[in-house]
Protein backbone atom coordinates (compact mmCIF):
# COMPACT_ATOMS: atom_id res chain seq x y z
CA UNK A 1 0.00 0.00 0.00
CA UNK A 2 1.35 3.27 -0.72
CA UNK A 3 2.29 5.64 1.98
CA UNK A 4 1.32 9.78 1.33
CA UNK A 5 3.80 11.96 0.88
CA UNK A 6 5.67 13.48 4.05
CA UNK A 7 5.24 16.74 4.91
CA UNK A 8 8.61 18.76 5.92
CA UNK A 9 7.45 19.15 8.90
CA UNK A 10 6.43 15.86 9.68
CA UNK A 11 10.08 14.77 8.23
CA UNK A 12 11.83 16.91 11.20
CA UNK A 13 9.32 15.64 14.01
CA UNK A 14 10.52 11.79 13.49
CA UNK A 15 13.12 10.29 15.57
CA UNK A 16 16.11 8.29 13.92
CA UNK A 17 13.96 4.65 14.87
CA UNK A 18 11.08 6.33 13.15
CA UNK A 19 12.67 7.56 10.40
CA UNK A 20 13.93 4.12 9.86
CA UNK A 21 10.52 2.42 10.24
CA UNK A 22 8.93 5.18 7.74
CA UNK A 23 11.95 4.18 5.19
CA UNK A 24 11.44 0.46 5.66
CA UNK A 25 7.34 0.98 4.40
CA UNK A 26 8.22 3.22 1.76
CA UNK A 27 10.67 0.50 0.64
CA UNK A 28 8.46 -2.92 0.95
CA UNK A 29 6.30 -1.02 -1.85
CA UNK A 30 9.23 -1.51 -4.46
CA UNK A 31 10.44 -4.98 -3.61
CA UNK A 32 9.70 -7.51 -5.81
CA UNK A 33 10.41 -10.88 -3.54
CA UNK A 34 10.63 -14.21 -5.34
CA UNK A 35 9.56 -12.96 -8.17
CA UNK A 36 6.42 -15.34 -8.37
CA UNK A 37 3.11 -14.02 -9.92
CA UNK A 38 5.25 -10.63 -10.61
CA UNK A 39 4.18 -8.66 -14.08
CA UNK A 40 5.45 -5.52 -14.22
CA UNK A 41 2.40 -4.22 -16.06
CA UNK A 42 0.78 -4.11 -12.70
CA UNK A 43 2.77 -1.26 -11.12
CA UNK A 44 2.43 1.87 -12.40
CA UNK A 45 4.99 3.81 -14.10
CA UNK A 46 4.70 7.21 -12.16
CA UNK A 47 5.08 7.07 -8.11
CA UNK A 48 2.41 9.23 -7.38
CA UNK A 49 -0.16 10.48 -9.88
CA UNK A 50 -1.79 12.85 -7.66
CA UNK A 51 1.04 14.83 -8.41
CA UNK A 52 1.00 17.07 -11.97
CA UNK A 53 3.79 16.79 -14.14
CA UNK A 54 4.02 20.77 -13.67
CA UNK A 55 4.43 20.45 -9.66
CA UNK A 56 8.04 20.67 -9.93
CA UNK A 57 8.72 22.65 -6.82
CA UNK A 58 6.56 19.57 -4.90
CA UNK A 59 9.42 17.21 -6.32
CA UNK A 60 12.43 19.47 -5.59
CA UNK A 61 11.06 19.84 -2.28
CA UNK A 62 10.91 15.79 -1.99
CA UNK A 63 13.86 15.65 -3.96
CA UNK A 64 15.50 17.90 -1.12
CA UNK A 65 14.20 16.33 2.03
CA UNK A 66 15.61 12.88 1.00
CA UNK A 67 18.86 14.37 0.15
CA UNK A 68 18.97 15.84 3.57
CA UNK A 69 17.71 12.54 4.97
CA UNK A 70 20.58 10.74 3.45
CA UNK A 71 22.88 13.18 4.97
CA UNK A 72 21.89 12.77 8.76
CA UNK A 73 21.79 8.82 8.05
CA UNK A 74 25.33 8.93 6.30
CA UNK A 75 26.94 11.15 9.48
CA UNK A 76 25.26 8.06 11.83
CA UNK A 77 26.36 5.81 10.34
CA UNK A 78 29.99 7.18 9.77
CA UNK A 79 29.75 7.61 13.60
CA UNK A 80 28.45 4.09 14.50
CA UNK A 81 31.22 2.86 11.98
CA UNK A 82 29.67 -0.45 12.03
CA UNK A 83 27.98 -0.90 9.07
CA UNK A 84 28.51 0.26 4.98
CA UNK A 85 25.88 0.87 1.98
CA UNK A 86 26.13 -0.05 -1.28
CA UNK A 87 23.90 1.40 -3.99
CA UNK A 88 23.55 -0.31 -7.23
CA UNK A 89 22.55 1.98 -10.26
CA UNK A 90 21.63 -0.84 -13.40
CA UNK A 91 19.99 0.33 -16.33
CA UNK A 92 20.51 0.97 -20.04
CA UNK A 93 23.03 3.49 -21.45
CA UNK A 94 20.99 6.80 -21.16
CA UNK A 95 19.01 5.68 -18.99
CA UNK A 96 19.69 8.74 -15.93
CA UNK A 97 21.81 6.91 -14.01
CA UNK A 98 24.73 9.59 -13.39
CA UNK A 99 21.94 12.36 -13.54
CA UNK A 100 20.25 9.99 -10.58
CA UNK A 101 23.66 9.55 -8.80
CA UNK A 102 24.30 13.64 -9.32
CA UNK A 103 21.14 14.78 -8.07
CA UNK A 104 19.96 12.20 -5.20
CA UNK A 105 23.75 11.76 -4.23
CA UNK A 106 24.32 15.66 -4.00
CA UNK A 107 23.89 16.14 0.16
CA UNK A 108 26.40 13.28 0.82
CA UNK A 109 29.85 14.11 2.47
CA UNK A 110 32.02 13.30 -0.14
CA UNK A 111 34.76 12.11 1.71
CA UNK A 112 32.64 9.16 3.07
CA UNK A 113 31.45 8.17 -0.23
CA UNK A 114 32.78 6.72 -3.52
CA UNK A 115 31.28 6.31 -6.86
CA UNK A 116 32.93 3.45 -9.28
CA UNK A 117 31.86 3.01 -12.72
CA UNK A 118 32.49 -0.49 -14.32
CA UNK A 119 33.36 -0.13 -17.99
CA UNK A 120 35.48 -3.12 -20.05
CA UNK A 121 38.20 -4.61 -17.43
CA UNK A 122 41.55 -3.32 -16.99
CA UNK A 123 44.97 -5.75 -18.12
CA UNK A 124 45.44 -6.04 -14.28
CA UNK A 125 41.58 -6.88 -14.08
CA UNK A 126 41.69 -9.50 -16.25
CA UNK A 127 44.40 -11.14 -14.40
CA UNK A 128 42.23 -11.71 -11.46
CA UNK A 129 39.26 -13.63 -11.35
CA UNK A 130 35.76 -11.81 -12.70
CA UNK A 131 34.36 -10.57 -10.32
CA UNK A 132 37.90 -9.03 -8.25
CA UNK A 133 37.20 -5.32 -9.65
CA UNK A 134 33.48 -4.97 -7.76
CA UNK A 135 34.87 -6.72 -4.52
CA UNK A 136 37.78 -4.37 -3.97
CA UNK A 137 35.72 -1.94 -4.47
CA UNK A 138 33.13 -2.56 -1.95
CA UNK A 139 32.89 0.55 0.71
CA UNK A 140 34.43 -0.13 4.14
CA UNK A 141 32.23 0.50 7.66
CA UNK A 142 30.55 4.05 7.74
CA UNK A 143 31.00 4.70 3.63
CA UNK A 144 28.45 4.80 1.24
CA UNK A 145 29.51 2.97 -2.43
CA UNK A 146 27.81 3.61 -5.29
CA UNK A 147 28.23 1.41 -8.38
CA UNK A 148 27.32 3.14 -11.55
CA UNK A 149 26.43 -0.39 -13.44
CA UNK A 150 27.29 -3.63 -11.48
CA UNK A 151 28.82 -7.28 -11.12
CA UNK A 152 25.59 -8.62 -12.64
CA UNK A 153 26.88 -7.86 -16.15
CA UNK A 154 30.12 -9.73 -15.74
CA UNK A 155 27.72 -12.52 -14.35
CA UNK A 156 24.86 -11.88 -17.09
CA UNK A 157 26.71 -10.62 -20.40
CA UNK A 158 29.54 -13.67 -20.64
CA UNK A 159 26.22 -15.68 -21.17
CA UNK A 160 25.45 -13.95 -24.09
CA UNK A 161 28.52 -12.86 -25.55
CA UNK A 162 30.76 -16.10 -24.63
CA UNK A 163 33.80 -14.73 -26.56
CA UNK A 164 34.26 -11.96 -23.74
CA UNK A 165 35.19 -15.45 -21.37
CA UNK A 166 38.10 -16.06 -23.75
CA UNK A 167 39.39 -12.14 -23.80
CA UNK A 168 39.17 -12.54 -20.13
CA UNK A 169 41.07 -16.08 -19.89
CA UNK A 170 38.15 -18.06 -18.76
CA UNK A 171 37.38 -20.85 -20.79
CA UNK A 172 34.02 -22.96 -20.66
CA UNK A 173 34.15 -26.50 -19.87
Amino acid sequence: MKKSLISRKELDSLSHKELIERAKDFAKQYCVGNGENFSLKDYPTDDYPELKKNEKKIFKDLLQMGVETLATMQDKMYAQDKWSLLIIFQAMDAAGKDGAIKHVMSGLNPQGCEVNSFKAPSSEEIDHDFLWRCAKRLPERGRIGIFNRSYYEEVLVVRVHEQILQSQKFHKN
